[in-house]
């Protein structure tokens, strides 16, 4: 028996030392790391960690401001709370970046043909590059790990990743997901999400389309990320043990600008908890489940993108949109602003958890899309009709 015990705690220090063996790099301060290997770590990454925004600065509804003490107004905001920082090591043939975060490589140089959502799935699947064929289509939460909120327009670090067009940054710089369960406008009930790294938008676009009005691809590989691990406390708060978030369960109920968001989250008390704040635009997109909406086809998958057993989203009134019921759209703590021409950030981001709409209340957008609003009812008009009173859901750690 103690030969067996002895021989089973040999192969277990074979397997960690196989699992944490990666490659020494030197820093910049001359010092060494060691980090594992995108191979060593293949098979075994099963929590879910969300990669920071990388915004720093803070905002009031329009300019630039210094960032608030706590108890003043515009405190709580994303530049104020740091995640996992984004680290990414770029392959010694500059052909794909591997996310050390999130344990996923990317392909560095996207194809740039524009594609119908099957011609990009076949490009993916077929694609060998970097010595791998193990490539596939990202999911929604994947491409969306590796946008990055510090600027904008691009919302990707391009020290990294590559654009797909050259010059001056387009609202084409759009790429493939996965396909939609609903009904768009103009995809109809063939659509498929997309990452728009021009815009910072996530949408639903039609699917079949090709050429000048395709999308993009950038490929992945890896253990499939963003799985959430959802656990109800009891006392209207929920766990993921994924990313390690506790999140309010069902939200605040009624509308508000983003400046009373922000003072919500930061006096709720909740379950002997006061630190709820509210969540930045990734984290709070880590908690929509795209397999539902409420112009899905099955039955059985309509509804808010979120998972229900866990969560209550709000129900907007009848005739707000062209669905009953839909739901409403919900603030995160990062800010936006228009374009490189209309630097002013009178807007925020928020996830659509409903149908996200037009001026006729058609779902335009699809639900769990990720667009921006204006801060408050007085702000300039967005693309799109604007509801600047949106919902809250708080998240803490």
């Amino acid at each position: 028996m103690k030969k067996q015990i002895l021989t089973i705690g040999i192969i277990a220090v074979i397997a960690i030392t196989a699992l944490f063996a990666g490659c020494t790099t030197q820093t910049e301060t001359g010092e060494t790391e060691t980090t594992a290997s995108p191979e060593a770590t293949s098979g075994v990454m099963e929590l879910y960690p969300i990669v920071d925004t990388g915004q720093v600065n803070c905002y009031n509804n329009e300019d630039e401001i210094t960032c608030p003490e706590e108890g003043q107004a515009f405190y709580g905001q994303d530049a104020q709370f740091s995640g996992n920082q984004p680290s990414y090591t770029v392959s010694s043939d500059s052909l794909t970046v591997y996310d050390e975060v999130t344990g996923l490589t990317w392909q560095k140089t996207p194809d740039t043909s524009g594609l119908s959502y099957e011609e990009a799935y076949e490009y993916c699947e077929s694609l060998e590059l970097g010595g791998y064929d193990d490539w596939r289509m990202p999911t929604t939460k994947e491409l969306f790990s590796i946008s990055d909120f510090s600027e904008g327009w691009p919302y990707l670090d391009t020290t990294y990743f590559d654009l797909a067009e050259t010059g001056s940054v387009s609202k084409d710089e759009q790429y493939w997901t996965e396909k939609y369960v609903g009904t768009t406008v103009e995809g109809g009930s063939d659509a498929a999400f997309g990452v728009n790294h021009g815009t910072g938008h996530i949408k639903a676009y039609p699917a079949k389309v090709s050429g000048r009005m395709g999308n993009y691809v950038r490929a992945v590989r890896g253990d499939i990320y963003g799985v959430n691990d959802f656990t109800d406390n009891g006392d209207g708060t929920v766990t993921d043990s994924a990313t390690g978030l506790m999140w309010q369960n069902t939200g605040s109920g009624t509308g508000m600008d983003w400046d009373n968001a922000l003072t919500y989250a930061e006096n709720m008390t909740l379950a002997g908890y006061d630190d709820w704040r509210l969540p930045n635009v990734k984290e709070l997109q880590s908690i929509v489940d795209y397999t539902h909406a409420p112009s899905a086809s099955d039955a059985a998958n309509v509804g808010p993108a979120i998972d229900t057993d866990f969560f209550e989203i709000t129900e907007l009134p009848s005739g707000t949109t062209d669905y009953t019921p839909d739901y409403g759209y919900y603030w995160t703590s990062t800010s936006a602003y228009f374009g490189k021409n209309s630097p002013e950030y009178y807007y925020a981001w928020y996830v659509a958890f409903g149908s996200s709409v037009g001026n006729d209340g058609a779902d335009f957008h699809g639900a769990g899309a990720v667009r921006f609003d204006t801060k408050v009812e007085d702000g300039p008009l967005g693309e799109g009709g604007e509801r600047y009173y949106n919902y809250v859901l708080c998240v803490r750690g």
